[in-house]
Formats: C-alpha cells, structure tokens, sequence
C-alpha cells in the first residue's frame, strides 16, 4: 500500500537519471503550550496511526540512574489519574487497539494504532498518562523484575546486545551514549518512585513531545479534539541539556569479552557523525558497499568465498550526537578472528584508496533508496518517520529530502568520508569470545 505516498519516478531503474522524490501530505502546527502536531491524511484504509513521541531518552539521564527513560516507558502502561493499568489494557483490546512503545539515545515514542472511529477516545487515554502518571510502587515493584528479564535477555544473554554494549562503552568514554538504553542492571533492580516521578516531571510535557497522527480522520474534527483534550495541560520550563563533547581517540582500542557463547564475534567500530550530517548519506553507503546484504564485498569475500564467517554485517548509526560506523561478523564455531580481521581491515582500506565503480555505487544507492521508500509504505510507517524527523530536526520534511541526497553522493564522496571517518589509528575493536 502506497496511498498518497508519491513517487516520481515510479521505476527504480531510472533513479539515476531523472532522480526519485517522496512525497505525502502533511500538516504541522503547535498548540498554545508547546504541543507540536503533525496530521497526515490518508484515507486508503479506516485506521488511524497515533504517535506520541517525547523528546527525551538514555542520554538525559545521569551516570547514577541509567535506564530511567526505559523504566518510565514501561510504567508509561500501569495507568493513571482516569485509567487505571487494567484498564488501559482492555480498553485497547475491546476497541481493537494495538500499541506498543520504544526507548532511544535520543527520544522515547508510543504509539497506537486504531480504527478510525476510536480516534476521541485514544486521545482521552494519552493526555491522562502524559500528566497524570499514577507510578504507584507496588507497580513499579512487579515491573523491575520485567525490566530485569528484558535486560538478561537482550543484553546478557545475547551476544549481539552484549558486543554492542562493550562497543559503545568503549568508543564513548563521557558521553551519555556509553550506557546503554536499557540501563545496568545495579540500577534497574535501585529504581525508586520518586526519583522517577522527578524524571517524570521533568520531560513528560506537551511543550516536549510531538503528537503525529495519520490515516484516516477529518483534519477539521481532529484539530477540535486535539485542542479539547491537549490544551488544558499546563507546560513548564525544560532543563537545559549540555551533553558533553565526546573527543577523538589518540589511539585505537582493543577489548576482549569472555562469556557463554559459541562462536566469537567481532566489531570495528570508528566514532561517526550526527543525524542529518552531511557526510551521513555517503557513510551509509560505504556501509551498503562493505556489509550491507549478501551482494556486499565483505559477504562474498567471509561468508561465501572463505566460508569462515557465519554472517557479516556493517552499519552507519547516525544519533541526535555523533554516532558510530561498524563493521561486525561472527566467525563459525571453532575458528578464530585473524583471517577475517586481515580481510576487513584490508576491505576498509580499499575504499580509502580506490574509487567504487559507478555500477557498484548505483547498486548501493538503489539498494538503499528502495529500503528508504519501503520503510513508507504503512500508514504507521510514515508516522513514525513524521516523528522521527520532527524530534531530531525540528523540522518533519526533511524525510523528503532524503532520496536526493543519497542521489548525489558520488564515488569521490565515498573515498572522502572513508578516508576521514574510518581511520585506522582510532579504531574501537570489540571482541567476544567462549570462555575458555
């Protein structure tokens, strides 16, 4: 489904030529007290896609409290002032309401997604949790043991959690970026109430949050409710966030993890640049020629030619602060790192001295515009982009602009970025292995 996403042209083949734009309508507005609104219209099916996102994540919390913007996401579904957690739950359910929610580095989001005709009574649901936050302790109790569970299994007993953990901790040393979003676990099982109701207080608010629906709704009727129901909350002063300055590394780093696991795992990881940084666009396909796929020069050489990796892969994670470029594999049991790492490192240097092929460079960018266009193609979807762009840019249409950038990055581009961001000299290397 692709209603009221335009695309022109429609054929991928031709991006090259004539260029590839999106486009769907949009409106933005803001209430009095800071609320920013965003309403897409889209009539193709009787659903609606409600996103509340906040602008607050793991970076706003202190060294002592990690994990506090994923604790609050969670007690975000224990009810508040009008709807307790029981029922918030079977409401969504008896109208045929789904959701689900989801902490970042940067941003923390909700979201449902309803029939068209529950849109006043979702509306009703989100404004009473957004001030209203009951945080009793008995529910804070049973859920840190949930919040326990999803740690040991995202992080402590997964050896990609874990390599990535060990990775940020270690490219990051004073940025808030080196813990990671779900918290440490000392802290996870020390939450109390108040101190997360003082965290509560100071990011839950309208004049800190992005509402975006989508679908389909009267933008009229909707602007009404969406002044009924959000007007009568009170904003306040937010606090000023300072985050630190990571610095460069004076010198590549090295760290070995021992744990339960199989098969050792490596990761390359080079300090790399914000969300919306100008040299992004060419980093994410220099991470498409290296790793992306299993047409990618490190798939064929490790996975398929050498047969000694079980899977490779190489990302450009881009954050409201710098980001990090990677390049990972995971050898087959039994084998070590030393041919694979000659291999990588040798493939990273290569598109430091050699220009990618114009077939090559088109390859990528088709590859990566048509995963851009397909990341659209839901009603949610492009709400979640909508949110997404408003909360890291201020400013929603910038996901229009994205084709046309990755349109106009050129092999030079490529050379350029990989002799500026991937150096050798301050590289983090993040290694897990079987204990022995």
């Amino acid at each position: 489904m692709l209603a009221h996403l335009f695309l022109l042209p429609v054929l991928f083949g031709s991006i090259s030529q004539a260029g590839l734009k999106i486009h769907f309508p949009v409106e933005k507005y803001q209430l009095s007290n800071g609320l920013t609104v965003i309403l897409s219209e889209d009539h193709s099916v009787p659903m609606i896609s409600y996103h509340t996102w906040y602008r607050v994540g793991s970076r706003d919390e202190s060294p002592e409290m990690t994990g506090a913007a994923h604790m609050l996401e969670h007690m975000m579904f224990k009810g508040a002032k009008k709807y307790s957690g029981k029922d918030f739950d079977r409401i969504l359910q008896e109208n045929g309401i789904t959701n689900n929610a989801f902490t970042s580095f940067d941003y923390t989001g909700f979201y449902e997604n309803l029939p068209s005709s529950k849109l006043e009574l979702i509306m009703d649901m989100e404004v009473d949790r957004m001030r209203s936050l009951a945080l009793r302790p008995e529910d804070l109790k049973s859920e840190l043991q949930v919040v326990g569970e999803e740690r040991r299994w995202r992080v402590d007993n997964n050896p990609g959690g874990l390599l990535r953990e060990l990775m940020m901790g270690t490219l990051f040393k004073i940025h808030p970026y080196r813990w990671p979003t779900i918290g440490f676990m000392k802290h996870i099982q020390a939450y109390k109430v108040d101190k997360l109701r003082e965290f509560y207080d100071k990011y839950y608010l309208p004049n800190n949050a992005v509402l975006v629906i989508a679908g389909d709704f009267d933008p009229s009727s909707t602007k009404k409710l969406v002044e009924k129901y959000y007007s009568q909350l009170p904003s306040r002063p937010l606090p000023k966030r300072n985050y630190p300055v990571e610095p460069d590394l004076k010198a590549s780093v090295r760290k070995t993890l021992a744990w339960d696991v199989q098969s050792r795992s490596e990761v390359m990881a080079f300090k790399g640049v914000e969300s919306g940084h100008a040299d992004s666009f060419a980093l994410d396909l220099v991470a498409a020629v290296l790793g992306s796929g299993v047409s990618s020069r490190l798939s064929k050489k490790l996975v398929y030619e050498k047969q000694i990796a079980a899977n490779v892969n190489a990302g450009n994670m881009t954050n409201a602060n710098p980001g990090a470029f990677m390049v990972m594999f995971t050898m087959k049991p039994g084998l070590g790192l030393a041919e694979a790492e000659k291999i990588t490192r040798s493939e990273i240097e290569k598109m430091k001295t050699e220009l990618v092929s114009e077939k090559e460079l088109q390859k990528v960018k088709n590859q990566v515009m048509m995963d851009t266009v397909e990341g659209l193609n839901t009603i949610d979807e492009k709400a979640q982009s909508l949110a997404i762009n408003e909360i890291l840019f201020g400013n929603f249409d910038r996901l229009f602009k994205d084709l046309e950038k990755y349109n106009s990055v050129t092999a030079q581009d490529l050379l350029r970025v990989s002799q500026k961001y991937l150096v050798m000299e301050k590289m983090v290397t993040a290694i897990l292995e079987p204990k022995k």
